[in-house]
């Protein structure tokens, strides 16, 4: 067998202080799991089970990424995250077994169509368009668990060209880091190299061209990412 054109390469991000890489499987992401970000975007912050979407693999971009605004538009939306590498298969995973499936953990960016995102959810639409461009989902070098071990609290923050716009805490989250991981798999098998985006803090707002941001999580390396100008 052969391939009929050349596969793309698999997507990746660094793994810090080594020369590895962790090979990206799936992206996966949570919705508005900070009670902060749910009621800036009109939602009811009760403790309800978690909902997720998702991106393409290919959407991954490392850090220091120089990215062109993108396509379709007018209305793109900055959204700090902490996220979390997995690195064994499981389904139905216990919430107090879920840690031992995390390879590490990194910053990223789950950078939003804000205006297709409203208009899907007017019309009852599904999010893929408002979410899973290309590039949507900058991450910085991912931690090992054997570095800084499970991280429970700690800030997160986002500046945009030295502007602070998104603060928070990580212990703010509405689901754990746990139970993000057992509830994800009662619907997919995780598998190594998936990245769970877990959810934003109050703050998300507008980029424009040549914006550069930076973001941020206790603990771990600092995601920068610049948009063209062009």
């Amino acid at each position: 067998m052969s391939y009929v054109f050349r596969p793309q390469e698999t997507p990746s991000v660094a793994v810090a202080g080594t020369a590895g890489v962790f090979p990206v499987h799936r992206i996966y992401c949570v919705g508005q799991n900070y009670a902060s970000h749910a009621r800036e975007m009109g939602a009811n912050p009760e403790r309800e089970a978690p909902f997720f979407f998702s991106k393409p693999a290919d959407a991954v971009c490392p850090d220091g990424s120089r990215l062109p605004f993108p396509l379709a538009t007018e209305n793109l939306h900055h959204e700090i995250e902490l996220v979390v590498a997995i690195g064994k298969t499981g389904t139905n995973i216990l919430a107090t077994e879920a840690l031992d499936y995390v390879f590490g953990y990194a910053v990223g960016l789950d950078l939003t169509r804000r205006d297709l995102q409203s208009e899907a959810k007017k019309k009852g639409r599904p999010w893929a368009t408002a979410k899973g461009f290309d590039n949507s989902a900058p991450c910085s070098a991912v931690h090992t668990v054997s570095e800084v071990g499970h991280l429970k609290r700690g800030s997160i923050t986002l500046s945009v060209n030295g502007e602070l716009r998104q603060q928070g805490d990580i212990s703010d989250m509405i689901w754990s880091v746990a139970e993000v991981v057992s509830s994800l798999s009662d619907f997919f098998e995780l598998c190594p190299g998936d990245l769970i985006y877990t959810g934003t803090p109050a703050g998300v707002g507008p980029l424009k061209k040549g914006d550069k941001l930076e973001g941020e999580v206790e603990n771990l390396a600092k995601l920068n990412i610049k948009l063209a100008e062009m």
